[in-house]
């Protein structure tokens, strides 16, 4: 356990939005990953372009970016954000079999962006499932994380393993 007192809780042990109104508008940046596993023939379809619904990742994607605008709808106490860019990429993976999800998301603020980082991965990999649970009932989110955040008071994170 850390030492860091909880932002989100006042004295009393309520929640509480955290007020950022103090801090400095500074450039942010958060990037997220994430790995939806499935069957060999689910990343066929994908690379293909022949899944039922259509293209999976394309979908998957826009569902992504849509999802760390509207983070502070869906995480409570987490601030609203101008976000000035966010995007979404996929790598095919053969071993594993799946597909490797990467959000990045920045902004110009007063606060982080990795919740809508973390937002955006989940959301697409809930898309890919969406897209092909019809042929794949069994695909799985993994590794879902942080892997960087630059900006604010904090400076630069990065995780250990890459």
């Amino acid at each position: 356990m850390s030492d860091v007192p909880l932002t989100h809780l006042n004295e009393k042990g309520e929640a509480r939005m955290v007020d950022v109104s103090e801090k400095p508008m500074t450039a942010r940046t958060a990037i997220a990953e994430g790995f939806v596993g499935m069957q060999p023939l689910t990343l066929t379809l994908i690379r293909s372009g022949e899944a039922a619904k259509g293209d999976v990742l394309a979908t998957a994607r826009i569902a992504g970016i849509m999802a760390a605008k509207r983070a502070h709808e869906l995480i409570p106490l987490c601030h609203p954000l101008a976000i000035s860019k966010a995007s979404v990429d996929f790598e095919a993976s053969e071993d594993p079999c799946g597909i490797h999800v990467r959000a990045m998301v920045r902004v110009e603020g007063k606060t982080g962006v990795e919740m809508e980082a973390l937002t955006a991965v989940s959301v697409a990999c809930l898309t890919i499932y969406d897209m092909l649970k019809a042929v794949d009932r069994g695909m799985n989110f993994s590794g879902i994380r942080l892997t960087e955040k630059t900006g604010g008071r904090s400076g630069t994170w990065r995780v250990a393993d890459g």
